[in-house]
C-alpha cells in the first residue's frame, strides 16, 4: 500500500487543507482591510480594480498588519507542510501521533492568526513558538527516519 492511502496521510490531508484555507483567509482579510482603507499601492489599480481610492507608497497600519500576518503564516505553514509530508511518506508511526503533532501545529497557527489580527500578546508569541517547536520536532523525526 502506498503512503497516500494510509490513515496517517488522511490525517495529514485534512490538516493540510485546513492550514491552506487559513492562509487563504488571511490573504482575503488583507484584501478586505485594503478595501476598507480605500488605498492601493499600484497606481494601475485606480479606476479599474478599485474606485475612489488613494494611491499610497506604504500600506496603512491595518493593511500592513494583515499582510504581515499572511506572510508569517506562509513562512511557517509551507515548511510544516513539506516536512509533515516527508514524515508521513517515511512511515509516520501512527495516525494518532500525526493527529497530535499536526493538530497542535494547526491550533497554534489558528491562535497566532487571531492573535496577530487582535494585537494580542503574549499569545501571538506563545503560539508562534509552539508551532515552530512542532515543525522542528517533525524535522528531527524525519531526519531520524531518513537516516535509519
Amino acid at each position: 500500500m502506498d503512503f497516500a492511502h494510509t490513515p496517517a496521510f488522511t490525517v495529514y490531508a485534512l490538516f493540510a487543507t485546513f492550514l491552506s484555507l487559513l492562509a487563504i483567509t488571511l490573504d482575503a482579510a488583507g484584501g478586505f482591510s485594503r478595501a476598507r482603507s480605500k488605498t492601493v499601492i499600484n497606481p494601475e489599480d485606480v479606476g479599474k480594480v478599485a474606485k475612489k481610492v488613494e494611491v499610497v507608497d506604504e500600506d496603512p497600519p491595518s493593511v500592513a498588519r494583515m499582510m504581515r500576518a499572511h506572510r508569517n503564516a506562509l513562512a511557517n505553514i509551507v515548511p510544516f507542510l513539506v516536512i509533515g509530508l516527508l514524515y508521513v511518506a517515511l512511515g509516520a508511526p501512527a495516525p494518532l501521533t500525526v493527529g497530535i503533532l499536526f493538530g497542535l501545529f494547526t491550533f497554534a497557527r489558528l491562535v497566532h492568526a487571531i492573535s496577530y489580527a487582535a494585537k494580542a500578546q503574549p499569545w501571538r508569541t506563545i503560539s508562534f513558538v509552539v508551532g515552530q517547536g512542532v515543525t522542528v520536532t517533525l524535522a528531527v523525526l524525519v531526519a531520524r527516519a531518513a537516516l535509519g
